[in-house]
């Protein structure tokens, strides 16, 4: 016992001392992970029960530290509790922040989640600012935890089990929330008791806001690999004719256009995502498709769209979302004037596979 004792002792007093070392293990597993996801390898899947068992482990700390010292006499200090949460933490954002940083559309609201995530996992291995700013500051602290928990919560449900996108949102929103309560009191070891059901409260209210500006999650189980507006799909080779970036209006209307793309997802995911057709920041159209994970080149999916507004000139989009609304990715082109010698035709009726 005294062995084991003196081995954590020793664990510990070296994590303190090399805090970045750390965050280094934590990002490199999560660009193995990341790499590993799509092949449904164990490494991947093992990491993730491990950072969920740590949060579980954070819960019932009171409980063990009870056992311990009621089975082996050692007394665990709150310090060592304190240092334990900033650890799980700093591990759970790292991880999960190559994810993020390769499905992330900078040009996209998204760009300020993400953005949020590296400025969290900065503050965790920032000792100064992590105890003198954010731990002394309740409120901010308590946010700061169940942030940390909820993005974690983002990566390793699709991973474990394979939930789609927007259940993986609803679900680590709940679980978050419902999981950051009971460690309140290792949060705040000083804090008042009025504290406790004023940070609820603030914690569900956020939830609640968070669930209203979904869209600007980035889906972290879901990557476009390739998106192209095309006038045709070889179907035998599963590739689009050539990429369309400009089309007069009449061209469009008489052969339509298709949208291929390849999203890479976790094998055993399947998921619902549709092809957004906007017209001038309006949208005009949505069609549904099915994906299954586990291809490496991703699942190969087109839509064709014949049926356009009478006038259909102007700066077009079509932008890949999940049932959620989270933008996977996008592309663009532009409708210009028909010339002189095309012939207007009426536009057919609606197709989608």
């Amino acid at each position: 016992m005294i062995f084991i004792k003196n081995l954590v002792t020793k664990s510990i007093v070296f994590a303190q001392q090399w805090p970045g070392l750390l965050a280094v293990i934590a990002f490199a597993s999560g660009v193995a992970s990341y790499a590993l996801v799509e092949r449904n390898e164990s490494f991947a899947q093992g990491i993730a029960v491990l950072l969920l068992l740590s949060w579980l482990w954070l819960i019932i700390d009171n409980w063990l530290r009870h056992k311990v010292k009621q089975r082996f006499g050692v007394d665990v200090s709150p310090n060592f509790m304190r240092f334990a949460l900033q650890m799980v933490q700093q591990e759970s954002l790292f991880f999960a922040l190559p994810f993020f940083l390769a499905v992330t559309s900078w040009n996209h609201p998204q760009a300020a989640f993400t953005g949020l995530i590296i400025v969290c996992a900065f503050i965790s291995v920032v000792d100064p600012i992590y105890y003198k700013k954010l731990a002394s500051q309740h409120l901010l602290y308590t946010v700061f935890h169940n942030f940390a928990l909820f993005v974690v919560l983002l990566v390793t449900l699709p991973i474990l089990l394979h939930l789609t996108t927007s259940e993986s949102v609803k679900i680590a929103l709940i679980i978050a929330t419902i999981f950051t309560i009971p460690s309140l009191k290792n949060l705040m070891l000083n804090a008042k008791w009025w504290h406790f059901p004023i940070l609820i409260i603030v914690l569900c209210a956020l939830s609640a806001a968070l669930w209203q500006l979904r869209s600007w999650v980035p889906p972290a189980a879901l990557r476009l690999t390739d998106i192209t507006i095309s006038h045709d799909v070889n179907e035998e080779e599963l590739k689009p004719a050539e990429s369309v970036k400009q089309i007069s209006a009449n061209t469009l209307k008489q052969s339509g256009l298709y949208t291929w793309t390849a999203v890479k997802a976790p094998r055993g995911l399947n998921e619902k995502i549709y092809h957004v057709w906007i017209q001038d920041k309006h949208e005009v159209d949505r069609i549904a498709l099915e994906i299954a994970g586990g291809r490496q080149q991703g699942y190969r999916a087109w839509t064709h769209k014949v049926n356009f507004p009478e006038n259909p000139m102007g700066r077009w989009q079509v932008e890949v979302v999940t049932e959620s609304g989270q933008l996977i990715g996008l592309t663009k082109f532009t409708v210009t004037k028909a010339t002189e010698s095309e012939t207007p035709v009426t536009p057919a009726a609606e197709l989608a596979r």
